[in-house]
Parts: structure tokens; sequence; C-alpha cells
């Protein structure tokens, strides 16, 4: 694993490739009659490291997901004219002038959750953790309310660059109302209408120059940081409790109400002779009847510890059937493309017919981490711990496995051959050839002759988790299309 480790090569201009395979790669392309910029475009978007993170904050109703869905360019964050109606999912992949950076939507206030403070709070913590930069959204028809002013006080503490946004300046009538927001101190106001697009492409200006090329947040460092795992799961599960046992000691608060963790917990503990930095997390306490809103800021802390670790350690109650929480936590560690591995907490309770009910629950509620290594632990008895330090290695050498090209094309050769895309309108696609443009997690770019079907796309992923292993890992595959003009000459 060890000579993996620093074969990321996100900061490379070419990607994971080195010179040489890039130049073989390149002359390869152009026997195909792919166009050169558009190969280049393709590998350098699926090559890219972690991207830059931009958090989208501002106290409730002042058209935050309006914003959101404004910059990506499509109705993808839930808009309604209350407060409180973002759910779930707070990230998108975004781009504005050839760069492309991740944008978190903090929507969702609720202040009767857990009180105004603690929702201002909530928010600003979740930008602090996650972003590069953030866009701090003021309706500007209201002016700074003291909320706003405590978020600002938020954010002065995190010393991350602001884009102060006027929001709902919809003509000249209201730039003398952008203009009054300089007295948050937070340099220019930029007046936008996020209804209406106006002003928005110059605020984005603004936003690249304070979002840095590259995040700060690296993975495997030469200097040797310790590895950072993230134990995430629903309220209650145990999180807590399997962080003492691994530590040998009570280092955070363990009790059977859901929710007693409030902040993340980073705990540098030695495993196996190894350090490791564990990032608790748990859910915020909630209240039955507000239990939607207090799952929201769970999400948000939850989301938060994934951004900042490489590996999700994944805690779920063995005792229960599998939930629908337990699913989506499932899927955000998924789609932030973190190292994966499930924990099945308090195994020591089951009977035989439960553990036969649980194991067929897995294979039909859990297929789409299939291949994320396992363990069934006690984090009361600390029954089987020993086998989690090495289901975290096994979970971090997939993440960073690399295929060279040469060795991948032979693959997809045999692949085409044997396996050929099935024919749709009377014509085939095939792949004609590919590369591993990035790890962590591994990202494959396949050229192909015509549109590639998402069944075909599952298939290609099996085959290539049998041959090259990549247990513990997601698996990214993007396709692109040779255009219609024939060869190149």
């Amino acid at each position: 694993m060890n000579d993996q480790i620093h074969s990321d090569g996100s900061d490379h201009e070419h990607g994971a490739l080195g010179d040489a395979e890039y130049a073989e790669f390149m002359e390869l392309a152009a026997q195909e009659g792919f166009d050169p910029e558009e190969v280049e475009g393709a590998i350098g978007e699926a090559g890219h490291g972690p991207l830059p993170v931009l958090a989208v904050v501002g106290r409730p109703n002042v058209g935050k997901s309006t914003l959101v869905n404004r910059i990506l360019g499509r109705r993808e964050a839930v808009v309604q004219d209350k407060p409180g109606v973002t759910r779930d999912r707070v990230s998108y992949e975004a781009e504005w002038a050839g760069r492309r950076f991740k944008l978190v939507d903090t929507g969702g206030w609720e202040q009767d959750v857990l009180g105004l403070d603690a929702s201002v709070a909530a928010q600003a913590e979740y930008a602090i953790s996650t972003a590069d930069a953030v866009v701090f959204v003021v309706d500007a028809t209201v002016g700074a309310t003291d909320t706003d002013e405590a978020v600002v006080r938020l954010l002065r503490k995190a010393k991350k660059p602001v884009v102060l946004c006027a929001n709902k300046v919809d003509g000249q009538s209201g730039e003398a109302d952008a203009t009054a927001l300089w007295s948050l101190g937070l340099g220019q106001p930029h007046p936008v209408s996020s209804l209406h697009g106006r002003g928005t492409g110059d605020m984005l200006d603004a936003v690249l120059e304070a979002l840095p090329e590259a995040p700060a947040q690296t993975f495997g460092t030469a200097l040797g940081g310790p590895r950072r795992i993230a134990l995430i799961g629903r309220p209650n599960v145990g999180k807590s409790s399997l962080l003492n046992k691994v530590a040998n000691e009570d280092r955070v608060v363990v009790n059977a109400m859901a929710g007693t963790t409030r902040d993340p917990v980073d705990e540098l503990i030695e495993l196996g002779g190894i350090t490791w930095k564990f990032i608790d997390t748990a859910g915020i306490r909630r209240k039955v009847h507000l239990q939607e809103g207090a799952d929201y800021y769970a999400s948000l802390r939850t989301a938060a510890a994934v951004e900042k670790a490489e590996v999700a350690v994944i805690l779920i109650d063995a005792s229960e059937s599998i939930s629908v929480q337990d699913q989506r936590i499932v899927t955000m560690a998924v789609e932030a493309g973190r190292a994966i591995v499930l924990a099945f907490n308090k195994w020591d309770t089951l009977d035989e017919e439960r553990r036969y009910y649980l194991e067929r629950d897995i294979e039909t509620e859990l297929a789409q981490v299939a291949w994320a290594p396992r363990v069934n632990v006690s984090a009361v008895t600390g029954r089987h711990m020993e086998r989690l330090v090495p289901a975290i290695e096994t979970a971090i050498a997939g993440w960073e496995t690399r295929i060279p090209t040469g060795r991948l094309n032979a693959f997809l050769g045999e692949i085409v051959a044997s396996h050929p895309h099935p024919v749709r309108g009377g014509k085939q696609p095939r792949i004609l050839f590919g590369t591993q443009a990035g790890v962590k997690p591994p990202r494959f770019v396949l050229f192909a002759s015509g549109f590639l079907e998402h069944g075909y796309r599952r298939f290609v992923e099996r085959r290539l988790r049998e041959e090259f292993g990549f247990e513990g890992t997601p698996i990214h595959i993007s396709v692109r299309v040779r255009e219609k003009r024939g060869r190149k000459k």
C-alpha cells in the first residue's frame, strides 16, 4: 500500500498520468480521431483532486437556494417562500469561467429547532469547517439584521475569504440598499438578483478571486500526517462508544439519549502501531415534533466530517433494520468520494434468526456498497475491534490504487471482445480506449464511438473490481463520445 500513498497526481497538469504516459495516450487519441483539446479537458476534469469549496450562508429566506440554482444554471436546491425547506443533499459541483468548485447550500434554517443562536452557530460552523471561501447572502431590501451581525462575527473568527452578496436588488433603485451593507465591514457588497440573474456574473468573478486554485486540504502529504477517519452514522448507533473503545479510555461523553455529541471531536489514537485521527460525529439532540430539522443539522455535521476525512467508517446498528437514514449517510460518503468501511455495531446482541435476516437486509439495502469492507463489532465489549484497522487499510489501498494506461487498455480490449455493448438502433457503440486520470477515489475516462448505456457502465465497473480489486472505494467513470466527423487523417 505504501508505494501508492503519494501517487495522487491531482496537482499534475495531466491528472495522474506522467509525461511519457500522457504523450502516448494523446497519440492514441489522435489516431482514433479525437480532438486533442477535448481529450485534455476530459483528463483534467476527471483527474482533478479535491475541489475548492464555496459555502453559501445567510439567515432564513434571503434567497440562498435561489442563488445556488442560479450559479448551477439548473434547479437543484429546493426553493420555497418560507425558511427551512432545504433538506438532505447540500453540496453540488459548479463551474464558472472554466473553473470548477464544490458549492455548498447551507439553507434549511429552522429557528425553532434549537433556538436562533444555535441555528446561526450550526450554519456558520459548517461554513467554517468545510469552506475555502464563503458567500454571505444578505437581503438588501431588509438591510443588516442582528442575525446577520451574528453571522458576521462568526465568519470573522473563521478567517476565511468572504464575498458579500446583497441579494434582491432587482434594479437601479435597489443599489442604495446594497451600498448600505458596507457597514457590515466585509468589504464591497455585490448587488445581485438571484431570481433574475442580475449581477451574479460580477459576484462570481469575485468568488473566483477568493477561492484557491486547489483546496488547502490535502491527503497523504509528504509530511506523513495521520490519516483522517470519520466515524459517521445516525444518532445513537454507538459512534462515541466505539471511539472510546478504540482509544481505551473515555474520550467523549456517551449517553443512551440520541444526539449527546453536539460538536465533532478529533482524537489522535494509536492502533496497530499507527497513529490515526478519528473524527467523531453525532446528531443534534432531537425534539420529536421537530425531528426533521434536527436531522438536517445532524446531516450538516456529518457532511463536514466526511469532507475532512479520507476514510468514512459508517456505523450501523445491527439490532435494527437498515433505515433510509443509514442509506442516505452511505450515499453521502460515496458521493464525497471517500474510502468506506461498514461497521455493524451491537453484533453481540444478535441471535441466529436476526443475523439471517440482517444478511438479507444488507444484500438488498446496501447493494450499492457491496465492495466496502465490513466488520461486525461491539463497541461495548470490544468484540472484533482488532479487525477495524485492517479494514481501514484495505479501503485506503483501494482508494489509492492506479492502473497504468497500457494495462487498462489491454483489459478494456478484452472486455470489448468478450462482452460487446448491445446493438441499439442498428449501431453498436464500443470503448475505443481509456485511462485512469485520478485516484482518491479512482477516476476513469473512457473514450467511445457512441453513447454507453448505464447498465454497460455498471458492467465495466464490476469487471474493473473483479480484475484490479478497488475494495473499499467508489469508482468514478466518465465517458467521452467521438464526434461524428470521422477519423482525422
